[in-house]
């Protein structure tokens, strides 16, 4: 496979207290299987969708304060992690976790933008990223939501060199950021007064594909997860936003539903 261009989603994983019941509920809601455990690295485990690998999950690392949110962390593809951590200084962006090289599997960071949104940077070795995407049970698409649009988007095009477009609406504020070609690697949502409490942070919502979003949705709430918005139809999918029965939010889109046109961008 080919590296990934820089700015491109490349993979996610999400911490949580209790992994076994989060590979419950993932294993019923998009169908994932998991590989062993890989001790060396903190019980790191990979989530596999017809033997392709398309997400990981890890408990909390020893000594660990308090109990930790568990949230999915969207990585980027980077071929020179250290560098891209200066981007992310240089752009106001903070390193939460420095460069660090992860065995033979590749080299990485987090960080957060200057408005708090987390995210990852990964430069891959023989771990490649996704092995599946934009199929069910995989990664779909993600948006950044964010309360200080501005800010953020001036971060995320200075770090990744993104090009940006603006959805004509006047009730919403959404853009989409591309690498120069015509197919967008990520969107961009304003978090409003009216649909975001202000406990609820800046983070990016990750979308995985399933068969059926109300199916889906049925059976995260059967497991103890929590339906936050829709299921809603749209140009791009019918889809609708979860929340896990930890806390770690997340989207569910089936891209073959589609209602209405695709809307205007500039």
């Amino acid at each position: 496979m080919a590296a990934r261009p820089e700015g491109t989603p490349v993979w996610t994983d999400a911490m949580f207290t209790d992994v076994e019941g989060a590979k419950t509920f993932y294993g019923d809601v998009l169908g994932w299987t998991f590989g062993e455990s890989s001790s060396e690295y903190g019980n790191y485990t990979q989530a596999y969708k017809g033997g392709k690998a398309v997400a990981a999950v890890v408990p909390p690392m020893p000594g660990q304060d308090g109990e930790p949110q568990s949230a999915w962390c969207l990585y980027f593809a980077s071929p020179d992690v250290a560098a891209t951590a200066a981007k992310i200084r240089a752009a106001g962006g903070t390193v939460v976790m420095e460069p660090m090289q992860v065995g033979d599997f590749g080299s990485m960071c987090i960080a957060q933008d200057p408005t708090g949104v987390t995210f990852g940077v990964w430069q891959a070795g023989i771990h490649e990223g996704f092995e599946l995407e934009g199929a069910t049970g995989s990664f779909a698409w993600a948006e950044v939501f964010t309360r200080d649009p501005a800010k953020s988007d001036a971060f995320f095009t200075s770090v990744f060199g993104y090009n940006s477009k603006k959805m004509k609406d006047e009730h919403m504020d959404y853009k989409v950021f591309d690498l120069g070609g015509e197919m967008p690697v990520l969107g961009r949502m304003k978090m409003t007064a009216d649909d975001f409490p202000p406990e609820i942070p800046p983070y990016i919502q990750l979308y995985f594909a399933v068969d059926n979003c109300d199916k889906a949705v049925e059976m995260a709430e059967r497991l103890r997860g929590k339906k936050v918005f829709g299921p809603m139809d749209s140009p791009f999918g019918r889809f609708a936003a979860i929340l896990d029965p930890q806390g770690a939010a997340f989207a569910v889109i089936d891209l073959k539903t589609t209602v209405g046109d695709m809307p205007e961008m500039v």
